[in-house]
């Protein structure tokens, strides 16, 4: 049975709701590569520091930040982020490091030391989690190893802040099972997982995702979508495999289809899916714990 999570078991990212937030801010190892705003999902129509008091009256507490979606790094801005979270009573769940590739051959110093430095930003904000990119360089016994070496720093120098490092089943270094558990067992628990539903391709990725999500202490639950809206089976199905699993964190609802003009109404029908499909599961466990007494 689900357990109780405090601030619920829900979060959204800020990329289901990029077209509703409009700028980013690509920020980058790459010094050569500009953080200016751009906009290439329009002006939008509301701020970051909006969005928690949007998230509480739809009753979700718990938010995800894509640091493209940072309009300011200064300690200033984000304090202010972080007091909209506190009145809204939204958790700032995860701070979602968007660049960054600690598997590359050439770049990986310098690449990890950029990450090591949003660990004071995501104290600062109140980011229980900051979520780096593990790697995107194929999978060979070299590129992981450098992977493991680099993530160990990080998880060092985020020790005692308040701020877990956490990786994604996510790009090339991780396309299976093997290479996921491989990296966590190396990283002896300093590091968590962040699950997610939708980086792995069908009809493997069920089995897959029932291998890692038992070891996950987050979960982007990213639904797939066609011409006739939400694809049912295969969200069913992955929620499945995280029940399998054992998965009782949080749900992080990703949506990312243009389907519905209004990403609310694509955020909303994914909680509206899983709390049936939980629902349906604690119905059914209770059944048969009723069964056999």
């Amino acid at each position: 049975m689900a357990q109780a999570l405090p601030n619920g078991r829900f979060a959204v990212s800020t990329w289901s709701l990029h077209r509703l937030l409009g700028p980013i801010y690509p920020y980058s190892p790459d010094q050569e590569r500009n953080a200016a705003r751009k906009e290439p999902y329009g002006p939008g129509a509301a701020s970051l520091v909006e969005l928690p008091q949007q998230l509480a009256e739809r009753g979700i507490h718990r938010l995800e930040v894509c640091s493209f979606h940072l309009p300011s790094l200064e300690a200033g801005y984000l304090s202010d982020l972080r007091g909209a979270m506190k009145a809204s009573g939204v958790l700032f769940q995860t701070l979602l490091l968007e660049d960054g590739d600690p598997s590359h051959p050439d770049r990986a110093k310098r690449d990890a030391a950029w990450m090591s430095g949003w660990i004071e930003r995501a104290v600062v904000a109140g980011a229980q989690n900051l979520r780096v990119i593990a790697g995107k360089q194929p999978p060979t016994e070299e590129n992981l190893s450098r992977a493991l070496r680099h993530l160990r720093q990080l998880a060092k120098e985020a020790d005692g802040s308040g701020v877990r490092i956490v990786v994604e089943n996510w790009f090339d270094l991780l396309p299976s099972p093997r290479q996921m558990n491989w990296l966590l067992d190396g990283l002896e628990g300093t590091v968590g997982l962040n699950g997610d539903l939708g980086n792995w391709t069908a009809p493997e990725k069920y089995a897959d995702l029932a291998d890692i999500m038992c070891r996950a202490e987050l979960c982007h639950a990213k639904a797939d979508y066609n011409a006739a809206g939400l694809d049912g089976a295969d969200y069913l199905m992955c929620l499945e495999a995280c029940d399998a699993a054992g998965y009782v964190g949080p749900f992080t609802l990703i949506y990312d289809s243009p389907f519905f003009p209004d990403e609310w109404d694509g955020i909303l029908l994914q909680k509206t899916f899983i709390e049936e499909f939980q629902d349906q599961q604690t119905r059914a466990r209770l059944s048969g714990e009723w069964r056999t007494t």
